[in-house]
């Protein structure tokens, strides 16, 4: 998230790594920084030596879940020198308990993401990722949206969206393509039974330029595959969905779940930010950014 969280300090957050991990740091600096969790950058004297992540507990994860699913992650490291994953507590988990969600720490990452994606060299790791058999821990994909998605989103916007800034113009954008929402809706649920008779694998879910750090390393770079909060066993298009769209030919996938993981990612912008606009909001960086996530959800081919 662009800004912090209302009801943490760096100070917490700092006693936190301390308390759980190591109590060699002695500064954190909150970084605006991706959507849906908060981030810090953690140092010694001024040296950043971790990344930590608050992950909120929602309907996609519990603690328990969300535990399990970064242990699948560091048992990764081993197999797959390309992954970066969270690292043990002094308790052994890698997750804590810390305000309304779950801490967790993963070493710094010297580099920055990508400008584009290299089609050739993120397909070479999800061959490797999807090799892996998939480990007992990993949770199952299910669909994220119910049917009931465009009664619900008509029912939302027949009352005013006026706790914030965005919410009227939010609102007004929605109500626009409920028609289109509920030809999506059915797309994706009735993909979804074809889903269960498909080969699964081990999946990211989100191999994106904002997933991946390319890092200086002897003699070139090396690109690193982060944030494994969402990896699921599922289709395999699950993850190539993204390389498709960025120009990947799709030759020799399924056309059918490259569509129902595209409608999918679709569906779940759309869900969220029509919560997050009819609820009260500030006009924050956030909001900017999701107020822009939403409108080209709703109109892009």
């Amino acid at each position: 998230m662009r800004e912090p969280p209302l009801n943490v300090s760096e100070d917490d957050v700092l006693a936190a790594v301390r308390e759980h991990w190591t109590d060699e740091v002695d500064g954190v600096e909150h970084l605006p920084v991706g959507f849906g969790a908060h981030h810090w950058a953690a140092g010694v004297r001024g040296r950043r030596t971790h990344f930590v992540t608050l992950d909120a507990l929602d309907g996609k994860h519990d603690a328990a879940s969300l535990e399990a699913t970064y242990a699948v992650a560091s048992g990764l490291m081993f197999p797959l020198d390309f992954v970066v994953a969270p690292v043990p507590s002094h308790g052994g988990r890698l997750t804590v308990a810390f305000a309304d969600g779950a801490l967790s720490l993963t070493p710094w990452v010297s580099g920055g993401n990508p400008e584009r994606l290299d089609l050739e060299l993120v397909s070479r790791m999800l061959r490797r990722l999807h090799a892996v058999p998939a480990p007992s821990g990993l949770r199952d994909w299910v669909t994220i949206t119910p049917p009931s998605l465009p009664d619900d989103l008509t029912e939302l916007v027949r009352r005013p969206w006026d706790e914030g800034p965005y919410g009227e113009r939010a609102r007004s954008a929605v109500r626009g393509r409920l028609a289109a929402i509920a030809e999506w809706s059915a797309t994706y649920h009735a993909l979804d039974d074809l889903a269960r008779r498909k080969p699964w694998v081990l999946t990211h879910g989100e191999p994106g330029e904002h997933n991946l750090m390319v890092t200086p390393k002897l003699g070139g770079e090396k690109t690193l595959l982060v944030d494994w909060e969402t990896a699921l066993r599922a289709p395999a298009e699950r993850d190539w969905r993204t390389l498709v769209e960025r120009g990947l030919p799709p030759a020799e996938l399924d056309a059918a779940m490259l569509e129902l993981f595209d409608v999918e990612w679709r569906l779940d912008e759309i869900s969220q930010y029509a919560t997050w606009f009819s609820s009260p909001h500030t006009g924050s960086a956030s909001d900017k950014v999701a107020m822009g996530g939403l409108l080209h959800e709703l109109v892009r081919s």
